[in-house]
Formats: structure tokens, C-alpha cells, sequence
């Protein structure tokens, strides 16, 4: 289990992040919900130290997390919004790079890993095309399958669907949902409402760098008036 505790996080004295507590389950979708500027990104951020904290804490499965770590131990990976793949490199190429600089594989076994996960998501057939010659599907594909590489326990996914049409959205779900089904505490940083529908997850609202309500997809959508805030979200009328 993932444990966020009491996390604050100020940027030139404005709070973005602000008292947050969170746990999420192995096998667990959560989503964080909110309009921009609420702190959802900041908060992936931080789990992937790209932000240092003011205060508070993480704990996985029982013990702290060291935030300054993840990025030697992998233990968090990062799904960006714009997927940040390695332009000028091939799409096998941008799976064995850090598997090969980074964790010290050898090219062989850096190649079969990439080969394996480039199987799974579809992409054996573009393993030595561009980034620029893949469809936006298939990049958030590429993505993943780079994250997964390095084999962490945590996942976080930041604005995923942003830039997908309704059937890639649909698709993208499909492919968090394979996610949590493999085990891994999957976080999701989204003002996209429809994934809502897509996902068993639980849901929760943020607001000035806090979660304010939260709620089980399932409940929300059985018993909506019980989560005022998230139904004028849902709604368009917060």
C-alpha cells in the first residue's frame, strides 16, 4: 500500500500542495481529479522527485519511502502528459536506453525486455520507427511500456487521455486497467471526467491542493447527491 502523509508543498510562499493524505491499494486506481492549477500534477511530481516537499511523508508497503531514491531505485515511474520520448531515438531505442545506461543491462538482455513489452502493447511492428511516425495512441503505448522497463511498483499517469479522441480514451483506460490488474498502485492525474466511467477506481476531488471529497467510481455513480462536490464537477457546475 501506498501512504501519503500530511504532504505540503509551497512554490515562492503559495501553497500548491497543502496537508494531503492519501492511501492506495495494490491492484487500486486512483484518480485525482480537479481542474488545472489544483495541485494534481505537483503531487506525481513529488512522488517521482521532480519537486522537493516542505513536509510530510510517503510510506510504501510499510516502509518510508525515500523521495530522493526513486529515481535510483525506480521504485515510482512517470507516464507524462506529453510522454517526453526521446525524439531523435527509435522506439526500441527509447525502451533500451535506460535499461542499458541506467540499470547496467547488457544490450542483449536490454533488447529482449524492450522486445517483450513492445510486444505486449502492440508495437513490434514499429520498433524501429521514429516517435514522430506514431500516432498519439501509440506513443501513450511507448510510454507506458518505457515505465514499465524499469519495473516499478507505483505508477503514476499525468493528464493521459488529454490529447486522445473518445476510442483512444477507451483504449487507454483498457490499458490502465491491465495496470492495476498486474498489481501495481496506479495513480492518475486527470480533469477528464469520462474516465470515470472507464475505470473501477476511486475518485478523488482536489481543490487548492487538497483532496475535499472522495468517492469508489461505483458509489459515485449509484448515489451521486451523496458527493456534492464531485457531481458539480461532473457536472460542469463548480
Amino acid at each position: 500500500m501506498l501512504k501519503i502523509k500530511n504532504l505540503s508543498k509551497k512554490v515562492r510562499n503559495k501553497s500548491i500542495i497543502h496537508d494531503f493524505n492519501l492511501q492506495v491499494e495494490h491492484g487500486e486506481i486512483a484518480i485525482l481529479l480537479g481542474s488545472s492549477g489544483v495541485g494534481k500534477s505537483t503531487l506525481l511530481r513529488i512522488l517521482n522527485n521532480l519537486e522537493i516537499i516542505d513536509h510530510g511523508f510517503v510510506e510504501l508497503d510499510g516502509l518510508v519511502l525515500d523521495l530522493e531514491q526513486v529515481n535510483q531505485s525506480h521504485t515510482v515511474g512517470m507516464v507524462f502528459q506529453h510522454f517526453n520520448l526521446f525524439e531523435h531515438l527509435t522506439v526500441l531505442q527509447n525502451i533500451t536506453l535506460a535499461l542499458e545506461k541506467v540499470v547496467g543491462q547488457t544490450s542483449t538482455q536490454a533488447q529482449a525486455i524492450a522486445h517483450e513489452l513492445l510486444q505486449r502493447y502492440g508495437l513490434s511492428d514499429k520498433a524501429h520507427a521514429l516517435p514522430a511516425q506514431l500516432s498519439g495512441g501509440q506513443k501513450q503505448r511507448l510510454a507506458i511500456a518505457r515505465t514499465l522497463a524499469l519495473k516499478p511498483k507505483v505508477m503514476c499517469m499525468d493528464e493521459p487521455t488529454s490529447a486522445l479522441d473518445p476510442l483512444l480514451t477507451t483504449y487507454v483506460a483498457n490499458n490502465i486497467k491491465e495496470l492495476a490488474q498486474q498489481g501495481y498502485v496506479v495513480l492518475v492525474a486527470t480533469h477528464d471526467i469520462s474516465l470515470l466511467e472507464k475505470l473501477p477506481c476511486t475518485i478523488h476531488l482536489m481543490q487548492n491542493g487538497t483532496i475535499i471529497e472522495s468517492a469508489t467510481s461505483q458509489e459515485f455513480f449509484e448515489h451521486q447527491t451523496r458527493y456534492p462536490a464531485l457531481m458539480a464537477f461532473v457536472t460542469g457546475q463548480s
